[in-house]
């Protein structure tokens, strides 16, 4: 969705949260539910509830998702998930993105990066999406980047050990998941992907959109 007011235009890029959404390797335990407390004719408002697992949809992780001592939401910095950021056009990658595909950018310490590739064009999020392997993870450690988001709802994919979000974790790169770069052109824009306030946890859902 883009909303244009005046100068700024306004672009969504979060997924709509429902029950037949999309969920991590299509697990039906991950599907959110929401379900009605009460209704005009049980009293005099309506409200619903939203059973959800934390890394549904578009989400941000904390380094306590794969390592026993990091930091959970609370400990967050705002200013890194609401920053400038650079979309990166990386649909022509058929299966994981390594470091040999970043090296095609002029990618910058202190970069947001969001990877826009074929899983916002294909039905696949829920199978083989593209994601980020360790020597791709590994390279944007080195350049000492800001965060990393991307069209899937895993940056990594069939890593037994977590190579990638540790890797990442461990030099302190905000993960930002499941986002809808379909209409998304690649450039720079201001990101804005503050997290649902949870202390203590470890991931949250996010309304994240750009402005440009």
């Amino acid at each position: 969705m883009i909303i244009n007011t005046n100068d700024l235009k306004i672009y969504d890029i979060s997924m709509p949260i429902s029950y037949s959404m999309p969920v991590y390797k299509g697990k039906e335990y991950k599907r959110p539910i929401i379900s009605i407390d009460g209704d005009f004719t049980t009293g005099s408002a309506y409200e619903t509830r939203l059973e959800l697992n934390l890394h549904t949809g578009t989400h941000l992780d904390t380094p306590k998702h794969m390592i026993p001592d990091g930091y959970t939401l609370e400990e967050l910095d705002l200013s890194k998930v609401i920053t400038a950021c650079r979309v990166l056009d990386l649909t022509d990658v058929r299966d994981k993105i390594t470091d040999k595909d970043l090296m095609k950018f002029d990618i910058k310490a202190g970069d947001f990066i969001l990877l826009k590739t074929r899983n916002s064009f294909e039905d696949i999020l829920e199978k083989d999406f593209v994601y980020v392997d360790m020597d791709g993870a590994r390279y944007l450690t080195k350049l000492k980047i800001k965060g990393v988001g991307i069209d899937s709802l895993g940056i990594e994919r069939a890593q037994p050990d977590h190579e990638t979000h540790i890797s990442l974790f461990n030099s302190d790169v905000m993960i930002l998941e499941g986002l809808m770069l379909k209409d998304i052109e690649e450039g720079e824009y201001l990101l804005s992907a503050a997290p649902i306030y949870i202390p203590g946890a470890e991931a949250a859902p996010v309304r994240a959109y750009l402005m440009k």
